[in-house]
């Protein structure tokens, strides 16, 4: 079984459909099953979503990636740079 800190060290490639079948049915079962996992999965398949729907309707500003960043760190998440 695949605990917490794996999925979520591997989210954005799950999300993305990128790990190999077994990885992804993995992380599936596990997101199922976990009050604590499933709420941001659901948060970051939303912030996706709405990413590409902001994209569709004329881009994002330039300066979009850079507050986002900045406001995930203020929330606590490692962002890379």
């Amino acid at each position: 079984m695949i605990d917490c800190d794996a999925v979520m060290r591997q989210l954005w490639d799950f999300l993305d459909g990128e790990l190999p079948p077994e990885r992804m049915a993995m992380i599936e079962e596990h997101v199922k099953l976990c009050d604590c996992c499933r709420p941001h999965v659901a948060f970051e398949r939303s912030f996706k979503s709405a990413l590409r729907a902001a994209h569709r309707i004329g881009g994002a500003p330039a300066t979009l990636g850079g507050r986002v960043r900045n406001a995930l760190r203020a929330q606590g998440f490692e962002v890379p740079r």
